[in-house]
């Protein structure tokens, strides 16, 4: 297996649009996902790249979209069915043809633990996303009931929290209810199966996008540990920050360093490379085997 992290994908004839993470070829009624080996934290990308973290998040994906039986994007995984210049080696195994929609401009949000953002909105008003919750939580505390905390996809920058009555604005009050219905639906059976293979789903971001015919499906990443926050059932403590199965290991390094977070990032070290991706793979294995 390749230890040469891929951090950009080459397509003769091509030029993609690059996010953090994937590299997006359009080939005019379908898109090319090319899911590298790019990691990012505090909105940047660091260095090096994590070896075959791509395909994880793709193996990952696939899982879950098979496992959740609802409309979505996915085509093929197979780089026989793309364009002949997609059929190389590093490519293999990180690469999906899906239907080109239009992009709903809301990151999805489902929380059924309070953490990250939501634990700081919480500590100031005890609401997350203007949804009233219970005095005397804690940190990492499991909420009565999963909540969905829309947010704005920023193009650069933190997303924005924002509340349900806001993002009703952007999309219409019909579109956010199906949203936030089909979001939670899926974050509880999700979490439900994720339990039982010892893992808390503290919440997770879904995307989703509209066809030309108007329906609304599953896009993007689904489930995967760079959008959702995954924690080792046996070592769960309400009232501390659990270890994750995600990009939170380098986030705290980064924390020690003295990086201001306005100028490049330092280089990861090796051990910090090679304990990102043992995690990751440990998330894989346990979820899908």
């Amino acid at each position: 297996m390749p230890t040469e992290a891929l951090v950009h994908s080459q397509v003769p004839g091509y030029t993609p649009r690059r996010g953090k993470v994937r590299d997006i070829y359009d080939l005019g009624e379908q898109l090319v996902i090319v899911a590298t080996d790019r990691i990012s934290a505090f909105d940047y990308v660091l260095e090096p790249g994590i070896p075959q973290k791509g395909r994880i998040l793709t193996a990952m994906t696939l899982f879950w979209l098979k496992w959740l039986g609802v409309p979505n994007h996915f085509l093929s995984a197979n780089l026989a069915d793309m364009p002949p210049e997609f059929r190389q080696p590093e490519l293999e195994g990180r690469t999906m043809l899906v239907k080109k929609t239009t992009v709903i401009p809301i990151e999805c949000v489902a929380r059924g633990y309070l953490a990250g953002s939501g634990w700081k909105e919480y500590q100031a008003t005890q609401t997350v996303c203007g949804i009233a919750l219970p005095a005397g939580l804690q940190l990492a505390d499991r909420l009565p009931e999963p909540i969905f905390t829309p947010a704005t996809k920023a193009i650069s920058g933190h997303d924005e929290n924002i509340s349900f009555d806001t993002m009703a604005q952007h999309v219409g009050r019909d579109t956010a209810r199906t949203l936030q219905a089909r979001t939670l639906d899926i974050y509880r059976r999700a979490a439900d199966y994720a339990e039982t293979r010892g893992i808390l789903l503290a919440d997770t971001k879904l995307e989703w996008g509209r066809l030309p015919s108007g329906e609304i499906i599953l896009i993007d990443e689904v489930l995967t540990p760079d959008s959702s926050r995954y924690w080792p059932k046996d070592r769960y403590h309400p009232g501390v920050s659990p270890p994750s199965f995600d990009k939170q290991f380098v986030r705290d390094w980064l924390e020690t360093t003295n990086w201001d977070k306005a100028s490049p990032p330092p280089p990861l070290p090796a051990e910090v490379v090679a304990k990102t991706l043992a995690k990751y793979q440990e998330a894989l294995d346990r979820l899908t085997r």
